[in-house]
């Protein structure tokens, strides 16, 4: 090999190394986000994004989309915030999982974490005001307290 081809194979050389490189820190990276996605929300509080976004669209084996049930819709804006705080007025102390529209009677649900760990509903009707508190995730399987 002469003088003049081994500038040409060095960048080569150095062109394969760095597609190489580049595909190591690829697959660490697939490896390592869903990991960490995973460990976010493992700290007992939710965020609201987290809670209510399903990646893939698709319902769920209970008939959720990313957290909400087909006919139920998130709360934004003053809607929001007046459902988040009735209902912590509710359930002091709790953490807001999601507010939405209700599909079962209610106008207006929020779940929430308690607490101790264990998840409720709180019902609305059209002015905010709390019609009940369910135990779980508001099926309508739980009794009122």
């Amino acid at each position: 090999m002469d003088n003049a081809q081994r500038p040409r194979w060095r960048r080569l050389g150095w062109s394969v190394a760095l597609l190489a490189g580049g595909a190591v820190a690829g697959g660490l990276m697939a490896l390592a986000l869903p990991a960490a996605a995973q460990n976010a929300g493992s700290s007992g509080s939710v965020p609201l994004a987290a809670a209510t976004t399903d990646p893939s669209g698709q319902p769920t084996a209970d008939g959720h989309r990313g957290g909400q049930r087909a006919g139920e819709t998130l709360l934004t804006g003053t809607d929001a915030e007046k459902a988040r705080a009735a209902a912590l007025k509710a359930v002091p102390g709790a953490t807001i999982d999601r507010v939405e529209t209700d599909a079962d009677g209610a106008v207006y649900e929020a779940h929430l974490t308690k607490p101790d760990g264990t998840k409720a509903t709180v019902k609305f009707d059209k002015d905010f005001s709390v019609t009940g508190i369910e135990a779980g995730m508001g099926n309508g399987a739980g009794p009122p307290r």
